[in-house]
């Protein structure tokens, strides 16, 4: 087996949190009498973080005399309404298990704030992740690699000579630039907030159709 580690992006790779993140979106955009936005809309805010997705949000972006106070209201809302139409995609909680059951590490690596990652992965895969890195003050977001390299670290890898040893498995552009940041294989997932064909337009040399297929190509490895 080629991976001791794989690393998963959250939101949009191993749940689809999407419709929680729009209605908290645009409860607190609602609160603050500005336009609402649709689901297809906020797919393709998310990816870089919340002040990132409150930015492409809010009319005028940061130079919004309330943004700080919208981030605030938004963080506390979603923090309390992260987990209502939140589930996690086909296959994935069997691929993790098969991938655990083989041996392998399991971690995620998302832009969204640790404890509601911690949160979510204890209601959806309990017991399943080794480690958990989320959104924190000391830790850039995504794209920056500084979160895998945390996870290497918990995993008890080195940053550069196990680098080969660890996969990244995101949906993003934001995750395939996050993984090759770090010096990381990256596998894109079509089942996610792009899809392949924006993937493979964004640089993906790899990109599983379905959960059973991302299990069958790293075990068979």
């Amino acid at each position: 087996m080629k991976y001791s580690l794989a690393i998963f992006d959250m939101d949009g790779t191993i749940l689809n949190t999407l419709d929680d993140m729009t209605d908290s979106v645009n409860a607190v955009l609602g609160r603050h009498n500005l336009p609402l936005h649709t689901v297809d809309e906020v797919r393709f805010m998310v990816g870089n973080g919340i002040p990132k997705l409150i930015e492409r949000a809010v009319p005028g972006g940061r130079e919004n005399p309330d943004f700080q106070q919208i981030l605030s209201d938004f963080v506390a809302y979603y923090e309390a309404h992260c987990a209502i139409k939140t589930t996690p995609y086909p296959g994935v909680v069997e691929c993790i298990r098969r991938l655990r059951d083989a041996g392998m590490k399991i971690a995620v690596n998302t832009n969204k704030v640790e404890s509601a990652a911690v949160a979510l992965c204890d209601d959806y895969f309990p017991g399943l992740f080794d480690v958990i890195s989320g959104s924190r003050p000391e830790i850039p977001p995504k794209p920056a690699p500084d979160g895998i390299f945390e996870i290497l670290r918990r995993a008890g890898m080195d940053i550069k000579s196990d680098a080969t040893r660890a996969v990244f498995i995101g949906d993003s552009d934001v995750d395939l630039q996050t993984g090759m940041n770090a010096g990381l294989d990256v596998i894109g997932v079509d089942w996610g907030f792009r899809g392949k064909k924006f993937l493979l337009e964004h640089g993906a040399r790899v990109i599983a159709m379905t959960a059973r297929e991302l299990a069958d190509h790293l075990l068979e490895l």
